[in-house]
């Protein structure tokens, strides 16, 4: 007689699998797979990358030492793939990027000792000192092998470098993403904005919210002239998704001109309120389309407050206050946030991208343009 338990049927969900206590394990279940998946990952690109790293090594020591041509590469190239066939990798151009990937951070001895700090100071767990000059940071097997060739042939510092890494690592970019910030000069804006992060935020969370911000601000999606504050916040309301890909990732928009009723009568209307993932916090941020003066802190101060008051929850980070100008004195900036006892920001915007701007006629240069043709109007009127 035939064993019934062998005849095809289809599998059915019983109701009694189907409850909460199913779903938490499936969903434990799935979780523990996608970190298996990651680990192993990192595992397989952090020893491709040591191996790419030693390859670029003893490459550039004999290379220096031996003289070799320009055939040596082929050459190298070739025997590796007869003895490795099917094995990606070991390309020419690949090789070569392996040479001059270990001598971007290994050039001099003050780029060596560059390294040496930034992985030693930094108290992520994953950070370790380098053992030696020779050995790879272990950090960079974080960052797949396209990244590093970005990053390395783009960069024109070894601290530039090393801060895109990080970046990459902590924001957890895809390579275009990567290119894009490259592309929009991410590393010189982050230094422009001041902040008061340092002083009334905790390590490293002051570290990870001067991360997110930088100045300046490109806002030439903007095709009107902006005379107001008001006009300012319409347009970026109008071009959202447009402003939050110039703010980074990690943005989300919560609303604009909330009002803030106190018991009083009074009402207070902060222009934008953002939530960033990330850090888990609430962003407050002021417009401003003339320079910065010190009255704006204490007002972007007040509706930081207040948010931290009315809106923020117990596992929300303290929230933060982005103030953007037009322009901005560094100094002025400084002083007077010394008084502020909110963690707040300053950065400026730019309507027209710098490479447009050069391609325009000054002010002086339309009206002399205006006078002439104007001229030749009357002559011919």
């Amino acid at each position: 007689m035939a064993n019934n338990d062998k005849k095809p049927a289809f599998v059915k969900r019983d109701a009694i699998v189907s409850g909460k206590e199913y779903a938490r394990l499936l969903g434990e279940l799935k979780d523990r797979f996608r970190r298996s998946q990651i680990k192993a990952a990192v595992r397989v690109n952090s020893a491709m990358l040591e191996y790419y790293w030693e390859m670029g090594r003893d490459i550039s020591r004999l290379y220096a030492n031996a003289k070799y041509g320009s055939a040596f590469f082929d050459c190298l190239s070739l025997d590796l793939k007869a003895e490795f066939p099917g094995q990606t990798g070991f390309s020419a151009t690949n090789i070569k990027y392996t040479k001059r990937w270990y001598e971007f951070y290994n050039q001099d001895n003050e780029n060596r000792q560059r390294v040496v700090d930034d992985f030693k100071t930094d108290h992520s767990p994953n950070r370790q000192r380098l053992v030696d000059d020779s050995e790879m940071p272990t950090d960079f097997g974080l960052v797949p092998w396209g990244h590093h060739i970005d990053i390395f042939t783009r960069s024109k510092s070894v601290p530039e470098a090393l801060f895109y890494i990080e970046q990459t690592i902590r924001n957890n970019w895809s390579r275009p993403e990567l290119s894009a910030e490259i592309d929009d000069n991410l590393y010189s804006k982050q230094g422009r904005v001041v902040t008061s992060f340092d002083e009334k935020l905790p390590a490293p969370y002051s570290g990870l919210a001067k991360a997110i911000l930088k100045s300046p601000y490109d806002f030439s999606f903007i095709d009107k002239k902006i005379v107001s504050e008001r006009q300012l916040e319409d347009e970026l309301a109008s071009n959202i998704t447009r402003f939050l890909l110039e703010l980074g990732s990690g943005f989300a928009y919560v609303g604009r001109q909330m009002e803030l009723k106190m018991p009083g009568g009074q009402v207070f209307v902060p222009d934008m309120i953002f939530y960033h993932t990330r850090l888990k916090a609430y962003i407050v941020c002021e417009l401003k389309v003339v320079p910065y003066i010190p009255d704006f802190a204490g007002k972007l101060n007040f509706y930081v407050s207040a948010v931290d008051e009315l809106m923020r929850q117990d596992d929300d980070n303290p929230t933060i206050g982005l103030l953007i100008c037009k322009s901005k004195d560094d100094t002025v900036v400084e002083w007077s946030l010394r008084g502020m006892n909110q963690p707040l920001g300053v950065a400026e915007y730019k309507l027209i991208s710098e490479k447009v701007a050069k391609l325009l006629p000054s002010e002086s240069e339309l009206w002399r343009i205006i006078d002439t043709y104007s001229s030749e109007f009357d002559k011919n009127d």
